[in-house]
């Protein structure tokens, strides 16, 4: 089924202007918005975690078996033929910055709400049984009159020697981090005021299989009308596609996007969160696993930009097929990598 945007976007600004508490997960295209007030949840079908904000008494359990985890990612030779392509949008001018991303089949003894509840991030939700979310990056947060996003751009092994130097020293990472952080810049500019970058390229870590990764991060921000709440709609719809999950010119990449990555990202990279009747929080979906036929399949990707080199952008994608569990001295994890 297939919604209209502008009805959506008036149903979440009647909530917004009813100061009504809801629930929103948005598609990456639009197409399949759920919103739904927050009393009317049914936690056996949808459960969340929104940076603590939960419908769950005990949203977090400790890990007490061995933990089996195989990834089948797509062949280098597809990915490379995806990232060619891309590499002459970029010497034509079409895009700067292009967010590559495939699904990977995996196998595990666990179930997706087994995940949601093991999983260490700040942002989760289980729909359904269709799939899970465990993500780390914040999308918008609003909260008296004041807009801010925060986009991740550059991941790296925390044991690697030096490596908060090496990121934040990468010239390609560089390149890719400012010009989403320019473009989020944009984006807020067209629905709010006094917008300036607060925060430039911080790092803060995250787990992965037991162990750390550093995140490059950084915090723009806005100001907004005094009934932000009760355009909630409309501003949701002008963010959206997220910046970070796109590129820039973001138009014209998803257009690239949706012709070179060949599958539907349904609601991978789109967004999620809540509205309290005073404050908003949410996520954008990444570290994402879907069920698809009764197979699962972990949707990853990273920034493409003229400085990319495929074979390292590859080995990323695969990095970014991983589950964020602390494991005790009684539970452990057997990672395969198979073809």
């Amino acid at each position: 089924m297939f919604f209209n945007i502008d009805s959506i976007k008036e149903k979440i600004n009647n909530f917004g202007r009813e100061k009504r508490p809801f629930l929103f997960i948005i598609d990456f295209d639009f197409n399949k918005p759920i919103v739904i007030p927050l009393d009317e949840v049914n936690k056996d079908e949808i459960i969340y975690d929104i940076n603590g904000i939960t419908n769950v008494i005990d949203n977090s359990k400790e890990v007490d078996k061995t933990i089996s985890f195989a990834k089948y990612p797509i062949d280098f030779f597809k990915y490379s033929k995806s990232f060619k392509a891309i590499k002459k949008e970029f010497i034509n001018g079409s895009t700067f910055l292009l967010n590559l991303t495939f699904p990977t089949y995996i196998k595990t003894n666990l179930t997706l709400k087994e995940v949601f509840f093991y999983a260490n991030a700040k942002y989760k939700l289980l729909y359904k049984d269709n799939f899970v979310v465990f993500s780390p990056e914040q999308f918008i947060k609003i909260e008296d009159n004041i807009i801010s996003t925060y986009p991740m751009k550059g991941t790296i092994d925390s044991l690697i020697p030096d490596a908060e130097n090496k990121i934040l020293g990468d010239e390609k990472e560089f390149a890719e981090h400012i010009t989403v952080v320019d473009l989020l810049r944009n984006d807020l500019g067209i629905i709010s005021k006094k917008v300036e970058v607060e925060q430039f390229r911080y790092v803060e870590e995250i787990m992965a299989f037991n162990k750390k990764l550093l995140q490059v991060s950084s915090k723009i921000k806005g100001e907004l009308d005094e009934n932000w709440n009760e355009k909630l709609g409309d501003i949701l719809a002008a963010l959206l596609p997220a910046g970070s999950v796109t590129g820039a010119p973001k138009k014209k990449t998803v257009e690239i996007i949706k012709r070179v990555e060949g599958y539907e990202r349904g609601y991978y990279t789109g967004v999620f969160g809540y509205f309290s009747g005073k404050t908003l929080d949410s996520a954008v979906m990444i570290r994402y696993i879907e069920k698809i036929k009764d197979k699962l399949y972990f949707k990853s990707g990273g920034g493409l930009t003229i400085y990319s080199d495929a074979e390292k952008e590859y080995n990323e994608l695969v990095e970014k097929v991983y589950l964020p569990i602390t494991f005790t001295n009684d539970s452990d994890i057997n990672v395969e990598i198979g073809k």
